[in-house]
């Protein structure tokens, strides 16, 4: 499935953060064509004005929505049933319903709307095509569908189960905002050791991006960090230290609990 199901139309529910992010990445790849796109948003976003001048629709009759056979829900996850009603009489019955919601269920989505569901969580790098995304679906459709949307803007990990998604937005989809406190609090430790604010806070984005440059070779983990950490260096001596007080096993196992968690308390 390529061109001739996506050609049919795409919908995306929503255009906040995430969505703005996904729209980004289509516009930017060509996974979707702008020709092809229907955006529903409440109010006009920067990405959505991009789409809608290279000749998407933004809030169409919905009565011109039915050709359509996928639909992405990227509205918050406490609106989706609010913003998910109203098109249920519009849609195509073959229209699959991808999910980018954190916490939603898929068989909510499913008993409400009748039709086949994947979830996938993307993280917001999706905007410049390098992001990872989590898959899950009980419909193979559903997958395939989810990787000819998001294949060219990131790295798409199917899960066997849907109970893993939950663990794979906290892992993924919320980590980058967690690597990214970690190098705040990188370059506060810079500054107590003497480095002004604004040479530490550089210092340390730009360790980001050279961390994630080292992540785009597809080398593991292990390797990555064996890459720069001599034995007896000053890396090393870092990552003893973290090691011996255990402090970033502690600090990463409480945030990916405690997303876990408020995922669980989104789907109840």
């Amino acid at each position: 499935m390529t061109t001739d199901q996506i050609s049919n139309g795409v919908i995306l529910l929503g255009c906040g953060r995430l969505g703005s992010s996904i729209l980004e990445g289509w516009l930017k790849t060509g996974a979707v064509a702008p020709a092809d796109l229907i955006i529903l948003t409440p109010s006009e976003k920067p990405a959505s004005q991009v789409a809608a001048d290279r000749g998407a629709r933004i809030n169409p009759p919905l009565n011109e929505i039915g050709q359509a056979r996928t639909l992405v829900i990227a509205v918050k996850p406490a609106k989706w049933r609010e913003a998910l009603t109203p098109l249920m009489d519009h849609l195509h019955p073959e229209t699959i319903l991808i999910s980018v919601m954190a916490g939603v269920l898929g068989r909510d989505i499913e008993q409400l709307s009748g039709r086949r569901v994947a979830r996938v969580m993307p993280t917001t790098a999706v905007a410049q095509a390098s992001g990872v995304a989590a898959v899950w679906s009980n419909a193979p459709e559903g997958v395939t569908r989810v990787k000819a949307l998001f294949d060219p803007l990131a790295d798409v990990v199917e899960l066997d189960a849907e109970v893993r998604m939950n663990a794979a937005t906290a892992v993924a989809g919320s980590a980058p905002a967690f690597v990214y406190a970690f190098t705040q609090a990188l370059a506060r430790a810079g500054q107590a050791q003497g480095l002004e604010l604004d040479a530490a806070a550089r210092l340390a984005a730009g360790a980001l991006r050279s961390a994630g440059a080292g992540a785009a070779t597809g080398a593991s983990l292990e390797d990555l960090v064996a890459r720069i950490a001599s034995p007896g260096g000053t890396t090393q001596a870092g990552l003893d230290a973290m090691a011996e007080s255990g402090d970033l096993d502690r600090a990463a196992e409480a945030a990916v609990k405690a997303a876990v968690s408020r995922a669980g308390e989104l789907s109840a």
